[in-house]
């Protein structure tokens, strides 16, 4: 009987596994300097904001859930670097990972944060592949270019530093993409 249900766990697993395989082959084409896989987030007062409509900012899409600790640590962090930064283009888009059934707690951190959050609904998304560890996030640059693979990061936890080491670069060209912007409108 024992050896039953250990096959039939194997068994399970193998075939879970084998269907994840085509997710996981979409988050392994992520190529940082390539186009950005779209998202987009169905915030919770209603709004759609897809990535694609964003072109002109820098996006930081971040995915955490409520039960998630090292998410709920890096969520004020990142709530007052957005804030901070509003102004030179950085908009965030928060993806909870918690189920309809945990709206309550979301709602309860989203209204401690400065950007818009929604739930994903799924582990999946799209181009990102399964979110399968969180905290993870993905940066895409004011061309809608991938910059930062969060897939890729040692610790995908945000400290101030890796904040100013991957965005400020990308904000600091505010100034930059407003003058060539307005001189390609002439």
């Amino acid at each position: 009987m024992r050896s039953r249900r250990a096959w039939l766990r194997r068994a399970a697993a193998l075939c879970a596994t084998a269907a994840a395989w085509p997710l996981a082959v979409r988050a392994n084409e992520l190529t940082v300097g390539a186009a950005a896989p779209p998202l987009e987030l169905h915030t919770l007062d209603g709004r759609r904001l897809a990535t694609q409509d964003l072109r002109g900012q820098v996006v930081l899409a971040t995915f955490w859930a409520t039960w998630c600790d090292p998410c709920r640590e890096e969520l004020p962090l990142v709530s007052a670097y957005a804030a901070r930064h509003a102004h030179d283009g950085l908009v965030v888009l928060g993806f909870s990972l918690d189920g309809a059934d945990a709206l309550p707690k979301v709602r309860q951190v989203a209204a401690t944060l400065s950007f818009p959050v929604g739930l994903l609904g799924s582990p999946w998304a799209g181009g990102y592949g399964r979110i399968w560890r969180i905290p993870v996030s993905f940066v895409i640059d004011r061309e809608g270019i991938l910059r930062y693979d969060g897939w890729q990061a040692r610790d995908p936890v945000w400290t101030q530093a890796t904040l100013d080491e991957v965005l400020g670069p990308l904000l600091r060209e505010a100034g930059r993409y407003r003058v060539q912007s307005r001189m390609s409108a002439s």
